[in-house]
């Protein structure tokens, strides 16, 4: 299962940690996912959200 947004399918970004003699690194930025229960199409099941999809009221939460 990748690492990615059920909602939204925001996933992973890859940047360069810049040194201050400039030698570059790979750095890797993940998004903040939560395992959730949600209503999907009249379901309960598990998804993968992030935050801002919760935070926003994009899923539909279910206790």
């Amino acid at each position: 299962m990748p690492a990615q947004c059920a909602i939204c399918s925001k996933q992973r970004r890859v940047a360069n940690n810049v040194s201050h003699s400039n030698i570059k690194t790979k750095s890797v930025q993940r998004p903040n996912l939560q395992r959730v229960h949600a209503n999907v199409n009249g379901t309960r099941t598990h998804i993968r959200v992030c935050t801002r999809c919760i935070r926003s009221g994009l899923v539909t939460k279910v206790a």
